[in-house]
Order: structure tokens, then C-alpha cells, then sequence
């Protein structure tokens, strides 16, 4: 941060003070909000040791306003809390947590409890993992987690979730693998707003090439007995440009599990072919049933494609030259493919929202340099909305007003700039998500429905 001087009242400077600066509209949580990626495991019940109104504003921000989701099996804004208060900042909260998870157990039936602790317990150093202990060798299936707020956000504490599932109750195996099994790893529960849908297209494409799949969140997945398989799966699979890659590497050490890591999510039928053929290839798939489906699902995108057409070219809905994508990594550079190789459409000003770590950046950055043969561009990294807006406003979109996929926080702006706006991520206020998909061959469908309708709609 940039150093600002005071002076006293003779003009001589006094002290060197570092500038504060804050986030506005903030675009994640913090690392306690992967309490949401235990609710997306069907039968999984989070027990959040923290301070009052933790848990609930998380579900308020990540669920409620995004996209109206709803909280999952566990009870959504109602989860167990131990709801610390000044006395456990003094005396400790590991009485109070050992009392919440023997009521939740009477209350609450569930396949597998995760407890996830936030600032206070951390900073003051309770011993969650002997609380947990006592539970587990009494033959309770359950796991914690330390995920303070200065962990880092939810997409951190989400990989911390997840390995703790690994390490505490999936555990060791030395057995065989079974040929044919992958567990994906990929979107953000809850924090996509279209994850459900996205995650079970996913399923549904994979299996469609003769892959089994532990898909492991949501609702296509079948609960802790698919993370129970994970050990017996044949390879991993990370599809997003870095979130899933730790734990994968975590599997690769832990089982000796190999994975491949496909940065781009696909949209529409050339990226999907694509994604599809590698995962054949490092799958060792030859099967004339793998490619007959991929044939018959490329048949079916273009069928519809080829309807709109008349569409488009009899009545000259023409989309705006330019566009911009403000939101997560995996969105982002997804939506800028698709957009630009299968659109046509140029891109003016990707910003990334979540805060990647550093070490995976510049192979983010790489991926934007390769959109197509003759374009690239560049991405910036930015957490701040008033700083994101003040570059958009400073971007050259051309004589026509732009298309912005971004989040709520984007209204605003894209009425000063007269442009569309396309809700694609957190936060999504002004949608309702049950099932919908933007991603794989149906979702691509979905999304050009969307975009042609909002451009649309703007004229009428």
C-alpha cells in the first residue's frame, strides 16, 4: 500500500503511516463459507464453531442472494453454531462445541457431520481435533476443518474441506483401481450460481463417452459412498483453470492417483469435442459408442443453431461488437472462449474476481493469450468493484454499447453505459437458478437463449 505522511502543526513531518484501503461490494466469502461445500454433499450436516451471525451471513450472501438456491440439506441459514461470545474469546469454546455436536446428533441424522471453525476458535487456539476425536472413536462420522476468515476465502476453504473429508473419513487404501472411474473436481458449490446444473452436465457428457463418474456434490451425487470410491477411481479429473488442482495433488501423493487438469470448462459443441477427446485419450478410451455419442450431440447443437439462424439473419438481432466478463476464473475465461471462437465477438476487458492464488496466475494468464489462432488478450486480477467499474468505464467498447457478463453489482454500471448485463456470478440477485445450465452442449443452448433475449428485450 502506498505511504502517506501526517505533519504536525509547524509543517514537519511527523509519521509515515501505510494508506488503508477496503473492498467494495465484496465478490466471496471468507474461508468458513465452505460450509457450503459440505451442505452440497447430499446427507452432510456442517457444524460451524464461531461468533453469532457467521454462518447466517454466509448464507445470506452465498446462497439467498445468489441465484435463491436455497441451503441444502443441513437447514441453510439455520446450520449448528456454537455462536461464540466474549467469554470463549477469554475462557475457550471447546466446552460449548463438545455440547453442539452431541445435540446435533440427536437432532440432526446425517451420513457424515463436518465441522468447520472460524476466526475466534483459531486465533485463540481451541483444539477442535480433540473434540472431534472423542466423537470419532466413539464410531460418529465426523470431520473438522480449520477455516478461520484469514485462511483466505471460500474457494480456499472449500480445498480445506475437502481434503479434511479425504484425510479424516474417506482415509488410507491400497487396493486396485477400477478402470473406467473419475472423480471430477471443478466448480464451487453454491458460489456458481449454476453449479447443480452445470455439475450434472458434466456427469451426464462424461458418461455419455462410458466414463463412471463421482461427481461428489450435488445432486446427481451419491453422498459420502461416492467419496468413499474416490481412493478406487482410475484418475482425477480438475476441470477449472486452478481450484481442485490441491486436492488433486493431494490424491496423486495420498493414492498414487493420476489426474489430468483441463483449465478451460467447455461451452458449446467445439469446446465440449474438445474436453471430451482428451479425457478419452488419457482415459485410454477407444470405443465407437463414445464417438457415435459425441457425433449425435453435436448433431443435435447444430440442429438448433441452424433454426435460429433464419432467425438471426431475417431479423438482424445483432449482438454488440465488444463484450466484458467480470466474475471467478472458471466463468470467466470460459464464457470469453466460447464468446469469441464460436460468436465471433470481441473481448475488451476480462477481470477475475476471486482472488486466485499467485502461483496459478500466470497459468491463467496464459490461456487468455491462446483464445483462438489470431486472438488473445490480456486478463487483470481485481477484488475491488469500484476499481473494476472505473476500468470498464475506461474501456474503448466501439461505437456500440457493450454486453457485460458480470454479477448484481453490475446493474448499475450497465445502465450508465447503456449496455446488457448477463448474471453469470456471484452475486446473482435478479435471477432465480433451480437447474439451469450454461455449460456442455445443453447449456450453451441455454446461454445463447439468455444473451439473445437480454439483447432483445433492451430494444423493446
Amino acid at each position: 500500500m502506498p505511504e502517506s505522511q501526517i505533519f504536525d502543526k509547524d509543517g514537519s513531518a511527523f509519521s509515515n503511516i501505510q494508506e488503508s484501503s477496503c473492498i467494495q461490494q465484496v465478490r466471496y466469502a471468507c474461508s468458513i463459507g465452505a460450509l457450503y461445500s459440505a451442505s452440497a454433499i447430499p446427507r452432510v450436516v456442517p457444524i460451524t464453531h464461531c461468533g453469532p451471525g457467521c454462518a447466517d451471513k454466509q448464507f445470506m450472501s452465498i446462497a439467498f442472494y445468489n441465484g435463491f438456491q436455497g441451503g441444502g440439506y443441513g437447514g441453510g441459514a439455520v446450520v449448528p453454531s456454537t455462536n461464540l461470545t466474549e467469554q470463549e474469546v477469554v475462557f475457550g469454546g471447546i466446552n460449548r462445541l463438545r455440547e453442539l455436536i452431541a445435540s446435533t446428533l440427536k437432532i440432526l441424522d446425517a451420513d457424515l457431520y463436518v465441522v468447520l471453525t472460524g476466526c475466534i476458535p483459531d486465533i485463540v487456539g481451541d483444539d477442535v481435533g480433540s473434540v472431534v476425536k472423542e466423537f470419532q472413536e466413539k464410531g460418529i462420522p465426523i470431520v473438522y476443518a480449520e477455516t478461520g476468515g484469514f485462511k483466505g476465502n471460500n474457494f480456499t476453504g472449500h480445498e480445506l474441506v475437502t481434503n479434511a473429508i479425504i484425510d479424516q473419513y474417506v482415509g488410507d487404501y491400497d487396493g486396485p483401481k477400477e478402470k473406467g472411474l473419475v472423480n471430477v473436481w471443478s466448480l464451487l458449490p453454491y458460489h456458481n450460481t449454476f453449479w447443480r446444473g452445470d455439475l450434472t452436465e458434466i456427469k451426464r457428457i462424461l458418461e455419455g463417452i462410458g466414463l463412471k463418474v463421482n461427481i461428489l456434490f450435488g445432486p446427481k451425487s451419491q453422498g459420502v459412498s461416492e467419496w468413499k470410491k474416490i481412493p478406487k477411481a482410475q484418475f482425477n479429473l480438475v476441470l477449472s483453470p486452478w481450484l481442485g488442482l490441491k486436492t488433486a495433488k493431494h490424491l496423486k501423493e495420498k493414492y498414487d492417483q493420476p489426474y489430468l487438469h483441463v483449465p478451460v470448462i467447455p461451452i458449446g459443441a467445439k469446446e465440449t469435442g474438445e474436453f471430451l477427446h482428451k479425457v478419452m485419450e488419457f482415459a485410454g478410451i477407444r470405443s465407437g459408442d463414445a464417438e457415435r455419442f459425441i457425433k449425435e450431440e453435436e448433431s443435435d447443437y447444430y440442429h438448433y443453431l441452424e433454426e435460429f439462424s433464419d432467425f438471426y439473419s431475417e431479423y438482424w438481432w445483432g449482438l454488440p461488437a465488444k463484450f466484458a466478463v467480470i466474475g471467478d476464473s472458471a466463468y470467466n475465461l470460459a464464457l470469453t472462449k466460447f464468446l469469441t471462437n464460436q460468436l465471433g465477438l470481441i473481448p475488451s476487458k476480462q477481470i477475475i474476481t476471486e482472488n486466485p492464488p499467485e502461483e496459478y496466475r500466470d497459468k491463467i494468464r496464459e490461456q487468455y493469450r491462446k483464445l483462438a489462432e489470431d486472438v488473445s488478450t490480456d486478463v487483470e486480477f481485481e477484488q475491488d468493484s469500484y476499481t473494476i467499474h472505473q476500468k470498464i468505464r475506461q474501456t474503448d467498447f466501439g461505437y456500440k454499447p457493450p454486453i457485460i457478463f458480470g454479477t448484481t453489482w453490475e446493474r448499475d454500471l450497465a445502465k450508465e453505459l447503456k449496455g446488457s448485463l448477463i448474471e453469470v456470478g456471484f452475486p446473482s440477485s435478479y435471477e432465480v437458478v433451480l437447474s439451469r445450465s450454461y455449460i456442455g452442449y445443453r447449456g450453451a443452448l441455454t446461454l445463447l437463449e439468455k444473451i439473445y433475449s437480454t439483447v432483445i428485450s433492451a430494444s423493446a
